[in-house]
Formats: structure tokens, C-alpha cells, sequence
């Protein structure tokens, strides 16, 4: 069932035109989704411990939480680096290239700014001699835990090393 549009307020009090709300209490604004916000709050949460919704674009109600999902981690190095700041906690930019086997720097440093832009990652400078550059999961990445630890069993599930390399799918 469909919802005919309705004026809402825009964070700061100015009117959105062209606003629909579906059944499923999702608010679209053109393309732009903010699940689960009831109209008019748009993205002022109740519950003052709850996140704020990131907001994202693209087409198709019905895939568009996973499609999202995937394109804030699924690049390669991505899952990856937010697995390694959840088991070894906060690390600096070596520690980070350490655990992250096989990733160049320049890659880990574009990896960290991208997901440091998508508000997954947090980069804190130490104000110690030397300075030095400590890297966390922000409470988004951190909500990503049973996502990035279903990865992991699946793969452990299901994928094995081939005999040959050149016989490997990825």
C-alpha cells in the first residue's frame, strides 16, 4: 500500500517536498532512504542511546538495505579491516598493515579514508612523541559485527583452498 507524498520538515525545520511514506515506515525523499524513521522525525531518534540513520541512495525498495549494506563494505579490503579492528580492538596504521595481510599501504590508507567517510572508521591522532595515527571503529562499524562474523563462518563453512591456485574462483 502506498502512502500519497506529505510535507515534512527537513533536519532543520525547512520543508521537503515530494516526501513518500511506505507500509514499512521507510521515508523517501527522490532516492534518498531513511529506514526506519516514523514521518516527522526525520532521524531524531527517541531512544537518545540509538544511532542516526546514515543516509543513503538507490533504487529499489525492496533490496535497498542490502544493496546499501554492501556497497559501504563490499570492497575487498573493506570487511577485512572493520574484522581486524573488531578482534584486536584500536590499532594504529602498522598494526592495521599487519594484521591486514597482503594490502599494500597506499591501498590500507585509502581503505581507512573511505570508511573513515562512510562514518564506519574513526582515525585519532595521539598527541605523543612521536605523533601517531590510532584507528577504531565508530558505533556504526562496530554494529557491523554480526554481518562481518557471518562472513566469516560462511566462509569457514564453505570455502576451502584449491589444490591448484589457478583453479580458484576469486
Amino acid at each position: 500500500m502506498r502512502y500519497p507524498s506529505v510535507p515534512v520538515a527537513d533536519g532543520v525545520g525547512r520543508p521537503v517536498l515530494g516526501v513518500r511514506v511506505t507500509s514499512s515506515n521507510r521515508i523517501t525523499i527522490g532516492n534518498y532512504y531513511y529506514l526506519g524513521i516514523h514521518p516527522g522525525s526525520m532521524g531524531k531518534s527517541t531512544d537518545e542511546d540509538a544511532l542516526e540513520k546514515l543516509e543513503v541512495w538507490c533504487e529499489g525498495e525492496e533490496w535497498c538495505p542490502v544493496t546499501t549494506t554492501a556497497t559501504l563494505i563490499g570492497k575487498k579490503w573493506h570487511p577485512v579491516i572493520i574484522h581486524r579492528l573488531l578482534e584486536h580492538g584500536p590499532s594504529g596504521f602498522n598494526e592495521l598493515k599487519t594484521n591486514v595481510d597482503g594490502i599494500s599501504s597506499k591501498v590500507l590508507s585509502d581503505a581507512l579514508e573511505d570508511l573513515e567517510q562512510k562514518r564506519l572508521v574513526d582515525r585519532e591522532i595521539i598527541s605523543e612523541k612521536p605523533v601517531r595515527t590510532q584507528y577504531s571503529l565508530t558505533e556504526y562499524g562496530d554494529s557491523l559485527q554480526p554481518v562481518i562474523y557471518a562472513m566469516r563462518d560462511w566462509g569457514m563453512t564453505y570455502i576451502t583452498e584449491p589444490a591448484d591456485r589457478r583453479d580458484s574462483l576469486v
